[in-house]
């Protein structure tokens, strides 16, 4: 073999050796590369402030680049759930990130998603997630009870949502929002698949009886009750969170906790994959990411959630503890929706 045959056979093996060793690297750092074109369109309804750093870092390590459209407040999670609607027939989304289930499970039944089952949630409960795989909960906020520290003891604390009837409790010192709307409403539902129709509106009719105060949302109960107008009131994680780091003289009560309790409702957020998306491969990479345990710590740092689906050996938001939520699946939760809409209208607003 003369010495140019031999050059060209060492510059081969020498190009060879290169493709291996950043063969390995790839393989070893986790990271899988993708094109510099890449990209994938998300929408999302979690504040931005919130979700656009998350989705910056997965952009940085991924090279894939994210398209965000993100909810306008004027109309919340609604505008964003009627645009998946309106684009069904011609799909511009890849990735649904929800900070709530309900709209995502409406999204599931008018066969707007497509199922996707994420090695990264096989650490997540199982009622968190759709049998089906078409939609994935994680880390979010749960529904407690908010209790002002100077006008009632510990002693008092109620234990169970049930005890909010208690003779003792004046109605006009405990408020809630219309449990027609929002998470106020999502909680009766939950109630009304955790104990039956007729005990759940039964439990709302007496509180009506009693004269509880109910205002126009979950931030004016926080209100109310870190301002002393009222003694204790039923709010979500992130409104009672603040009131706290604000420094008003509050308490984080959640109900129902001991052994044969009901458990407190979570409300996670989900990530949902868009069926007939431009991106798919992309978007699979994106709801791996978004499902992580580190993304979901990450998350509970930040503030946006407050109650992780998964243990954490320490935890570094406003609640230190684990909490136990309601062993109800989040599809009967939303079946509920309605027939408990219908009967909460007539009890609170007819």
């Amino acid at each position: 073999m003369d010495g140019g045959c031999l050059r060209l056979k060492r510059i081969h093996l020498v190009f060879a050796a290169g493709i291996l060793f950043a063969s390995l690297i790839i393989i070893y750092s986790g990271i899988i590369p993708h094109s510099p074109t890449s990209s994938v369109v998300v929408y999302t309804s979690v504040d931005q402030i919130y979700s656009e750093p998350i989705l910056k870092e997965f952009e940085n390590r991924t090279g894939i680049h994210v398209l965000a459209v993100y909810d306008v407040e004027a109309a919340k999670t609604t505008g964003l759930v009627n645009r998946l609607i309106a684009e069904k027939g011609r799909p511009q989304a890849d990735v649904f990130w929800n900070g709530e289930f309900g709209q995502t499970i409406l999204l599931k039944q008018l066969g707007i998603l497509a199922p996707y089952s994420s090695p990264a949630s096989s650490d997540i409960p199982a009622q968190y997630i759709d049998p089906e795989g078409y939609w994935t909960g994680f880390g979010g906020r749960a529904r407690v009870l908010l209790v002002n520290t100077n006008l009632l003891p510990p002693a008092e604390y109620p234990g169970s949502i049930f005890d909010l009837l208690d003779a003792n409790l004046s109605g006009k010192d405990f408020g809630i929002a219309y449990p027609t709307f929002g998470t106020t409403a999502t909680q009766a539902a939950a109630l009304y698949a955790a104990v039956g129709p007729e005990r759940a509106r039964s439990f709302h009719a007496q509180l009506k009886s009693k004269g509880v105060r109910v205002v126009d949302g979950n931030s004016v109960v926080r209100d109310l009750v870190a301002s002393g107008q009222i003694k204790l009131g039923l709010t979500d994680t992130d409104d009672a969170c603040g009131a706290l780091r604000s420094g008003a003289p509050v308490a984080l009560v959640f109900l129902d906790q001991g052994a044969g309790g009901l458990g407190t409702l979570i409300i996670p957020n989900t990530v949902a994959i868009i069926a007939g998306g431009p991106h798919p491969v992309e978007a699979h990479t994106l709801v791996d990411y978004l499902l992580s345990k580190e993304i979901e710590e990450k998350l509970v740092a930040s503030g946006w959630i407050q109650i992780p689906l998964r243990h954490f050996e320490s935890q570094q938001g406003c609640i230190n503890h684990e909490i136990k939520g309601m062993n109800v699946s989040l599809s009967e939760i939303y079946l509920g929706l309605e027939p408990s809409r219908e009967d909460l209208g007539e009890i609170f607003i007819r």
